[in-house]
């Protein structure tokens, strides 16, 4: 009220504290996070990043301006998510302000994008859903936009790509923000940023902020309907609570590569059988993956989606996936279609159609046929690790000589630091080969260097 009379003292007569609706809706689903995190398909471990953007020319989304580069900073800021974040590790979404979808046009923005979603990341709906994303998520890169702020004012840790000061009220709780926050430094690695902003986070940092996101919180609703009584002269009804609408369970969306996918493995003749899985989508030209240290990783080889748009790629692959149903009848059922895709791509060693979040049927050259599904959590839910990941692990474990028997009845298969349990199950008319890999020996002696590294 102090800054409204400051600025605009003709409207102070008519203002009104009524608090925040929007606000008050998020802190009411807060308790649904971990819904909101399967929604998005944020799996066991995994790391949910949000890139918010407002509308303005020194936006996340504009040319935010930096010393250091005379680039835009988005084109950068998409290819380093793509390029060091492992894809079993991380999970990312964008919430772009409705202006910018409507000022541009989806189409545009959805070309923007383009590269960031073959690679995974999913472009939130511009007016519903990104609520849900701010409490799902584990870091915000965001900007000075109202998004970031409610992200920092229920306590998400925040990376402020862009944030022009000199725009803003000093006054103003976003300003705060700006000097409360981390900020991007693209001279660095945005991994190590992330993951600094998220352990290095304290709950209480943005505690000042959440006191100034809304001077009554939680009571939006009612002081609300007793305004428009008083505007319409006429008597509050008090038979039921003023109420808003709860946040809805979004679809789920977890994250769809079609763009080449390098895949590192390491096994370890355990008990049972692990293999490590570090996945890297390619995109075009884009910057090298960052190199990995030794003896993280013994081989790597390529995963290819059956729809992506580099067609040429399939040719090479070590892997083909497909993603249907298993009664879709346009490509299924899985054990014709694997049967079918090893035809038409004779250089590729394994085939993989994944039929639920947390399974897929594979079929190696040997023409063995396997599923690989997951166990589930204590509470009977799916493991959402991308089953695309288990199809590479079993591709490892071939590929480094030993047999496909040993990797009976199950593997632990590793994604950063966390571990999943898969089920290795024959499927009828298919019989493990008990002394050599199911992968051919010319398949097996070929150089493991990814025919996408630099």
């Amino acid at each position: 009220m102090e800054r409204l009379r400051a600025s605009c003292p003709e409207a102070a007569p008519t203002a009104v504290l009524a608090g925040d609706p929007c606000y008050d809706r998020i802190l009411a689903a807060l308790p649904q996070r971990d819904r909101f995190r399967r929604a998005l398909g944020v799996a066991p471990g995994q790391r949910l990043i949000v890139l918010s953007s407002t509308w303005a020319p020194r936006s996340l989304f504009g040319r935010a301006s930096a010393p250091e580069a005379d680039d835009d900073l988005l084109p950068w800021l998409l290819s380093r998510l793509t390029t060091e974040l492992p894809a079993d590790e991380y999970r990312t979404v964008a919430v772009l302000h409705p202006n910018i979808w409507h000022g541009h046009g989806p189409g545009q923005v959805r070309a923007w994008l383009d590269s960031a979603r073959r690679a995974g990341l999913n472009a939130i709906p511009p007016l519903e859903g990104w609520r849900q994303a701010l409490i799902a998520a584990d870091c915000v890169l965001g900007d000075h936009s109202s998004v970031t702020y409610y992200a920092a004012s229920i306590g998400v840790p925040v990376v402020l790509g862009a944030f022009p000061q000199q725009d803003l009220d000093p006054l103003s709780p976003v300003a705060a923000l700006g000097r409360t926050a981390p900020r991007l430094v693209r001279r660095g690695s945005l991994r190590a940023q992330i993951d600094r902003a998220i352990t290095t986070h304290e709950p209480g940092r943005y505690k000042r902020l959440a006191e100034q996101t809304s001077s009554s919180p939680g009571e939006s609703a009612a002081l609300l309907r007793r305004l428009f009584y008083d505007l319409m002269d006429l008597p509050e009804p008090t038979d039921h609570p003023a109420l808003l609408d709860p946040l809805p369970l979004p679809p789920y969306e977890p994250a769809h590569r079609t763009a080449p996918v390098r895949v590192l493995t390491e096994t370890t003749g355990t008990t049972p059988p692990q293999v490590t899985v570090i996945r890297h989508p390619v995109i075009g030209d884009g910057p090298d993956l960052p190199e990995t240290p030794a003896g993280q990783a013994e081989a790597a080889h390529t995963l290819v989606d059956e729809e992506t748009r580099e067609t040429g790629r399939l040719r090479i692959a070590d892997i083909v996936v497909r993603c249907a149903a298993a009664d879709d009848p346009r490509v299924g059922p899985p054990a014709a279609w694997t049967s079918e895709a090893l035809t038409r791509y004779p250089y590729c060693g394994l085939i993989a159609y994944v039929d639920g979040p947390d399974r897929c049927v594979v079929r190696t050259r040997a023409g063995d046929l396997v599923r690989l599904s997951a166990a589930p959590d204590p509470d009977g839910r799916p493991d959402l690790c991308d089953p695309a990941a288990y199809a590479s692990a079993l591709y490892g474990w071939l590929t480094s000589g030993r047999p496909l028997g040993e990797a009976l009845p199950e593997i632990t298969v590793r994604t950063g630091s966390t571990a999943h349990r898969v089920t290795v199950e024959m499927l009828p008319h298919s019989a493990p080969q008990a002394s050599s890999s199911a992968i051919p020996a010319r398949i097996r002696s070929a150089p493991t260097r990814s025919p996408f590294s630099s």
